[in-house]
């Protein structure tokens, strides 16, 4: 599983001009599913999402976790991160889970998160959504499980 981790100060998720899901401080985190992929993987990268030390501590360094900051986390299916763009110049998904495999990963990603971490929130699988924020820093940052 591939997650694109972005620190924010705010981020939310539209559809059709509502709003499915938002948080202030914490981290957007697109997710790319893989056909290799399985539970473990997805356990693998909460695990990481959960305590990646992303937030600054008191002195400034990028020693805290979301949990640490008591920070939102805002978790976004987005099958493009799977992507095939070593050929051409248009980028191939066949690199991509299957949609049904990759919902029901995604799906168990989100359900393990909301366990651990209730400030957790989505957006909507296969949804056209619009996805707004504010990055903070930046920090952007590719984890891969």
């Amino acid at each position: 599983m591939k997650g694109l981790l972005q620190r924010v100060s705010q981020a939310r998720v539209e559809v059709a001009g509502e709003v499915v899901g938002a948080i202030d401080q914490g981290l957007l985190v697109l997710v790319g599913v893989q056909p290799q992929d399985d539970q473990a993987s997805a356990d693998r990268l909460l695990h990481k999402l959960l305590n990646y030390r992303v937030f600054a501590d008191a002195e400034g360094r990028m020693n805290c976790s979301v949990q640490d900051v008591q920070g939102g986390l805002l978790l976004v299916s987005q099958f493009t991160l799977a992507a095939d763009t070593r050929k051409g110049l248009r980028p191939g998904f066949s690199t991509a889970a299957p949609p049904q495999q990759a919902e029901q990963l995604f799906d168990y990603l989100v359900e393990q998160a909301r366990k651990t971490w209730p400030q957790t929130a989505t957006g909507r699988f296969g949804a056209d959504m619009q996805v707004h924020l504010v990055n903070d820093g930046p920090v952007t940052i590719l984890l891969e499980t």
